[in-house]
């Protein structure tokens, strides 16, 4: 599929399409920008990068902690992500502290979402009462944003799809929010029939951003993200691994849901996500790394987190770890 389109909403514009970072230079009010990026995306838009007036790599870590170490380092009232979803949340991080003085863009290289969210943790050291941000500006080049090798994207479209299976669950739900979430379903699952369709699955994890910007999240994320905080295990992988079992959480508490979601990907939600799991080459924790040991203490982290209540009934320690246990 190949879809082009400009989206005015609200306070942000989204262009979408093949070869909108063509015009990306200019969309986000030309050069001069702080450019937050890594050597792969920088690689993928060099005009993006020679536009740049200051250049900042983002390493691996917490979005927090490196959010606080460029607080005193990033000076301007634009600051660009070119990258995956570390690099978006770090910019939407320090666009935040900065207490609206700067905005926030975003040119995004995987299928996190983060474009379209305001969630993110807040940059360590950042004022008091900073609230989350969303980008002003999203360039969503699928040649850009589905362009990880084959293994990677699967994994990043798993978490898309946990965006998209989660939202509608939570008490923030609305139509508007359901009916995207299903679309991002159909394309994120129909995508991988064959070759990957990159376009359908950059559209879809779009769309799948939308919804967890409306509605939030709950069960799944806090499992996956509890993973990737305290077991070392990268977002794409946890994710993925944790969705097939996820999924069944969510289809006792929400079964009308789940029959509507099992209609958008044409077939039972948990199975259709193992399918994709495996095209990731790991399927278990154990395969990632994570040691058995770790997952009592990620349970009893994950049990203090108050999205659970997101996911009614909120689930408790027990529940928490036998679905760290299945996915081991």
């Amino acid at each position: 599929m190949s879809a082009s389109f400009t989206w005015h909403d609200g306070e942000r514009t989204i262009r979408f399409g093949r070869g909108a970072v063509a015009d990306a230079v200019e969309r986000l009010g030309g050069p001069g920008y702080a450019l937050l990026t890594t050597a792969r995306a920088g690689a993928m838009a060099p005009h993006v990068v020679e536009a740049a007036g200051a250049l900042h790599e983002v390493a691996p870590g917490r979005v927090d902690e490196l959010a606080g170490e460029l607080l005193e380092v990033v000076a301007n009232d634009r600051i660009v992500a070119l990258g995956g979803g570390r690099v978006v949340d770090v910019a939407k991080a320090l666009a935040a502290a900065s207490g609206g003085a700067a905005r926030a863009m975003a040119i995004p290289t995987t299928l996190s979402g983060a474009e379209m969210t305001r969630i993110h943790r807040q940059a360590a050291g950042a004022p008091e009462g900073s609230s989350g941000v969303r980008p002003a500006v999203v360039v969503n080049d699928p040649a850009l944003s589905a362009s990880q090798p084959e293994p990677e994207l699967a994994a990043s479209a798993l978490n898309a799809l946990g965006h998209a299976a989660e939202g509608p669950c939570t008490p923030r739900a609305n139509p508007v929010a359901t009916l995207a979430a299903l679309e991002a379903a159909r394309l994120l699952t129909g995508a991988f029939r064959r070759a990957p369709d990159r376009d359908a699955l950059a559209l879809g994890a779009l769309l799948a951003g939308f919804t967890i910007d409306s509605t939030l999240y709950g069960l799944h994320h806090v499992l996956s993200q509890t993973l990737v905080r305290l077991a070392g295990v990268g977002h794409g992988p946890a994710n993925a691994i944790m969705l097939t079992h996820t999924l069944g959480a969510l289809a006792w508490r929400f079964p009308d849901w789940n029959e509507r979601l099992g209609e958008a990907v044409g077939g039972d939600p948990a199975e259709v996500a193992a399918r994709l799991c495996a095209l990731t080459g790991a399927t278990a924790l154990a395969e990632v790394g994570v040691d058995a040991d770790a997952l009592d203490g990620c349970a009893d982290a994950a049990a203090e987190r108050a999205e659970l209540d997101l996911t009614p009934p909120r689930a408790d320690r027990a529940e928490l770890r036998a679905l760290y246990d299945h996915a081991h």
